[in-house]
């Protein structure tokens, strides 16, 4: 039997924290993650937000724990398993959401105000959103926006618009890429999340072309901005461009070939090529911003 320690960490899913180092972007495009006191503000907003979020899995695992049951894979989750009953559970969620505050209470008042947001946005997928066809995968892009702008916020600086589409439409491209692999495997999707009944697989494969090809081009027009290019003007930026094209691409192909994305925090962590090509785009950018 796992130690209770193990089972209340794997109840705040610590492999999603993985969409929460979304706060460092603005510190590398700033070109100030050499700066120690910047890496602090920055690191603070991003504990935050990882406090908050793993408060929100838990409250939606309380509400969802029947439905859960009736999933091949959520079954095994803690609550759904009756491993964690749920006045433990919602103990610990209100505690991780106050810790969350003492953290997010000496960062910027900008930096608040979004992870504010983005507690009220998941109380309101949580209760209402994820059961809205088209909503549902909206709301959670707008998580990642915020979680972008609080971490330029949190340093100071100003964060590009080109990077907040891009942030948009990948994070789509995510969202309804997980929402295909939910319908690919499961027997009965909807039985455990009712709004798969109103996706089907043709619909979802137009978004997610629609979605691909405005995020592609919109990191293109970023590269080629005449406020990148100011910014940075080895004009170096564009040849962080095949990094993308390459993470893109592969990504498609784990969905397509592989029936992969259901878990799009995993995937990018498990496998190599993907996450040996993000490392090199981070990297590529890295120097550019520094040459800059």
């Amino acid at each position: 039997m796992a130690h209770p320690v193990f089972t209340y960490m794997e109840l705040m899913r610590p492999q999603q924290w993985t969409k929460n180092l979304l706060v460092f972007a603005a510190l590398l495009f700033a070109a100030q993650a050499h700066i120690a006191s910047q890496r602090l503000l920055a690191l603070r907003v991003f504990a935050a937000f990882c406090l908050v979020s793993s408060a929100s899995y838990i409250f939606n695992d309380i509400r969802d724990r029947k439905s859960d049951q009736a999933h091949p894979r959520k079954r095994n989750r803690p609550l759904a398993s009756g491993r964690v009953r749920p006045a433990a559970a919602t103990l610990a969620a209100v505690i991780l959401l106050c810790t969350g505050a003492i953290f997010a209470w000496q960062a910027s008042t900008g930096a608040r105000a979004c992870l504010l947001g983005f507690v009220v946005l998941q109380a309101a997928y949580n209760l209402l959103l994820k059961h809205q066809v088209i909503l549902d995968v909206m709301a959670i892009s707008a998580g990642f926006v915020l979680r972008a702008v609080a971490g330029a916020f949190a340093i100071s600086v100003e964060i590009s618009q080109w990077l907040l589409i891009c942030t948009i439409l990948l994070s789509l491209f995510l969202a309804l890429s997980k929402r295909r692999s939910e319908i690919l495997n499961s027997e009965n999707a909807q039985s455990h999340r009712q709004v798969l009944g109103e996706y089907t697989l043709p619909l979802l494969d137009q978004l997610i072309a629609i979605v691909t090809a405005g995020t592609l081009l919109s990191y293109i027009l970023y590269t080629y901005s005449d406020q990148t290019m100011h910014k940075f003007p080895s004009h170096l930026m564009p040849l962080t461009l095949p990094f993308v094209l390459y993470g893109i691409f592969r990504y498609l192909y784990l969905i397509y070939r592989r029936a992969e994305g259901g878990e799009p925090e995993l995937l990018m962590v498990k496998d190599l090529p993907l996450l040996v090509d993000i490392a090199l785009w981070a990297a590529s950018v890295a120097a550019v911003v520094s040459l800059g």
